[in-house]
């Protein structure tokens, strides 16, 4: 790496000069907003209107004012400097994609305080001045050499982008008549409610009609023109919302203030249940900063322990889903602690099993492989250095885990350590069940539902097979 150099008091005379070109980049403009605070939305976006297009302008103005600093650190006079004042005018708008260069000139000298005054321009392509201003700084009286400082890796995402494009989508479609199951608290019953008003479903709220009234005005929710049933108490309100999708007065079921395993219990209750011929298993799909398509993780919350049979289910429930949401060739990959195949780890022959399945037609659609470590399923890097020869590593959109512990601890580590928005639904039911948690947001239930809304469409024209 090039060393960088400045220049003391003593070298410095007038009419020295010194720049840099840069282009500006979207994620540039990103990053200047979250370090400077600039909350402005037309700092990041292009405007269509000539009020946002001429603050826009000048937040990228401001962008390239910076690079002036940059100049004075690294080369006149360089490492050492310290900034004592600047001024800056804005003449013509920057644009992301526009190629600026950045020049700074020597107008005066005072060798005996060690102060440097500097003209600074920032030019565009043709030549045009985009910034201008005067620079007063002290100049280094040592000489220094060193190399650059290495810069911080960073990558900036706005949260759930991909997540957007997808209640967008559901947005098109009539909303879900969705019963939401004992919704007694204000996180469940806003969750539902924020969910119709964004299009979503239609709730029909099933539990005590007390308890839900009182958690409305608790919470400060209109439930005017929402329609109510009355049941005592959780265990009842599992078993009427079932009835509800029985009767055809629901097609989505959304888990409200009760324990997963009562809901459930309704649900795959062989007399009365929604039951077909598909294991039920749970989806979680994640929008992960730095990745660049939806991951989902299976299964995280339902199948303790899948023997071949449930496995072979979960994989198929997840690559419908992924179908439905417009994931043309579903990627799985059967995660284990390594990429071989060994007795001493049942996930990997589970995980040879499922593949071969996938091969015989048992398991329709994408692309299924298996066993890989986790690494070797999402990091083309990982596959490269290990020469591992697959259409599915490094880029999987479906990753299926040995056991709900492992999924479990996947799902939530993405969530809270790598920043990822969350969402997710259960699958292989008459109707798909937004198993939501008591931790989700208000967005992960609307997205919930957005995944809910797209796949009970999508199915209506497959439906799964039921029992008998």
């Amino acid at each position: 790496m090039d060393l960088i150099e400045n220049r003391t008091i003593d070298e410095i005379g007038i009419g020295d000069s010194a720049e840099i070109e840069r282009v500006l980049t979207q994620p540039d403009m990103a990053l200047f907003a979250t370090v400077s605070a600039d909350v402005n939305p037309a700092s990041l976006v292009e405007g269509e209107e000539e009020g946002p297009e001429l603050q826009q302008g000048i937040a990228h103005g401001m962008w390239a004012g910076t690079l002036i600093s940059a100049v004075l650190a690294t080369q006149l006079p360089g490492p050492g400097t310290v900034h004592l004042g600047q001024t800056l005018k804005f003449h013509q708008p920057v644009s992301i994609g526009d190629r600026i260069t950045v020049r700074v000139e020597v107008t005066g000298v005072d060798k005996g305080a060690a102060r440097v005054e500097l003209a600074c321009l920032c030019l565009d392509a043709q030549g045009e001045t985009v910034v201008s201003g005067q620079a007063e700084v002290q100049a280094p009286r040592t000489k220094i050499r060193r190399h650059p400082a290495r810069m911080p890796a960073s990558r900036l995402k706005a949260p759930g982008v991909r997540f957007g494009a997808l209640v967008e989508q559901a947005r098109a479609l009539d909303p879900l008549l969705t019963a939401i199951v004992h919704p007694c608290d204000d996180l469940s019953l806003g969750g539902a409610i924020a969910a119709r008003d964004e299009g979503m479903i239609v709730p029909v709220l099933v539990g005590p009609v007390a308890k839900i009234k009182a958690a409305a005005e608790q919470a400060g929710i209109d439930l005017n023109g929402v329609e109510i049933v009355d049941a005592p108490h959780s265990h009842a309100a599992a078993e009427m919302a079932v009835a509800l999708v029985h009767e055809g007065r629901a097609g989505a079921l959304m888990k409200g203030k009760l324990h997963t395993d009562e809901l459930l219990m309704a649900v795959l209750d062989k007399g009365k249940g929604l039951r077909t011929e598909r294991r039920l298993s749970h989806v979680f799909a994640l929008d992960v900063p730095g990745q660049d398509r939806t991951l989902f993780v299976t299964d995280a919350a339902i199948n303790i322990s899948p023997d071949l049979e449930a496995l072979k289910d979960i994989v198929q429930n997840a690559i419908d889903l992924a179908i439905a949401i417009g994931v043309e060739v579903p990627l799985v990959a059967l995660l284990s602690a390594v990429e071989t195949v060994t007795g001493k780890l049942p996930s990997t022959l589970l995980a040879a099993a499922i593949c071969k399945m996938h091969d015989r037609g048992q398991i329709v659609g994408g692309k299924v492989d298996g066993p890989l470590a986790f690494d070797n399923a999402i990091s083309p890097a990982a596959v490269a250095a290990k020469g591992i020869v697959s259409d599915v590593a490094g880029h999987a959109d479906i990753l299926v885990t040995p056991n709900l512990e492992s999924g479990n601890m996947i799902a939530k580590q993405l969530i809270h350590l790598a920043g990822a928005s969350s969402a997710g639904i259960a699958l292989g039911a008459r109707v798909p069940i937004m198993l939501t948690s008591r931790s989700d947001t208000v967005d992960a239930r609307i997205v919930s539902a957005a995944l809910a809304k797209v796949f009970y469409n999508w199915r209506r024209q497959r439906p799964l097979g039921l029992p008998g």
